[in-house]
């Protein structure tokens, strides 16, 4: 469980600062609000939630696939199949979960006003990807968790998909350029910064659309795909149309924005 953890923080490390750097040497879009204010805000957020999940969780998703292992746990402890084989069953499982969460954060009133915290961010940027209210967090792991159960998917399997879902997340809050014949052929596999932009526009059928945070398949085969914005990239705004001001650089704000 150690080594999980310097995996994952590594990884995560490494990812922002590429990601980071990619944003500083071609933005996509020219940001509104004040960047110190929100990267201080969404990394105070950030460094809660981990918290929070040690405390609360420990080694969290991976730590029950380790103690369903023991246990013999799960549909896939049942069976005889090759570790690879598993380890890209409970992938999938989880990717279409964590979209499926996703969804249903936007549809439900209660769990709205907890993600919501995460589209009041003005702009758009790898620290975005941080921003997710403590609760959510904490909800989202126990969903998680009884998925890895039930499912009894493989450490392998569980520590590949979190690591992914981390730089996924990043990589597609990611304020950067990538040239169209790419992005074209990229988002075909995997969510782009592009795509999951339209997702954080203030316009209401944008924004109830492109839930996905890794694998670009969901949204095609449940027809909650938009392509583009309708007034571009450029002229799209983004966060939600009730907080287009500073308030969402603020911490004390931020966490209690749920309630309010």
């Amino acid at each position: 469980m150690e080594g999980e953890a310097v995996i994952r923080l590594a990884v995560f490390a490494g990812l922002f600062l590429a990601l980071a750097g990619w944003e500083l040497w071609s933005p996509r879009r020219r940001l509104v609000a004040s960047k110190p204010r929100r990267w201080v805000t969404n990394w105070a957020v950030s460094i809660l939630d981990a918290v929070l999940v040690r405390l609360v969780f420990g080694a969290a998703a991976v730590g029950a696939a380790l103690d369903a292992g023991s246990r013999g746990w799960g549909l896939l402890n049942g069976l005889d199949w090759p570790l690879w084989a598993e380890a890209l069953i409970a992938f999938l499982v989880l990717d279409f979960l964590i979209w499926g969460q996703h969804l249903v954060m936007h549809k439900v009133p209660l769990l709205w006003r907890l993600h919501r915290v995460h589209h009041a961010d003005r702009d758009v940027d790898v620290t975005t990807a941080i921003r997710f209210h403590p609760i959510e967090i904490a909800l989202s792991m126990v969903l998680k968790i009884g998925a890895v159960y039930a499912l009894g998917a493989p450490v392998l399997g569980v520590l590949i998909f979190e690591v992914v879902l981390n730089g996924a997340a990043m990589f597609n809050h990611a304020n950067v350029t990538i040239p169209p014949r790419v992005d074209r052929w990229l988002r075909l596999v995997v969510v782009t910064p592009d795509m999951h932009r339209v997702h954080h526009s203030t316009d209401r059928v944008e924004h109830d659309s492109n839930y996905g945070f890794n694998l670009a398949i969901w949204d095609r085969l449940f027809r909650t795909y938009t392509a583009q914005p309708r007034g571009g990239h450029q002229g799209m705004r983004t966060g939600l149309s009730e907080c287009q001001d500073d308030r969402p650089t603020r911490l004390g704000w931020t966490l209690s924005f749920p309630f309010r």
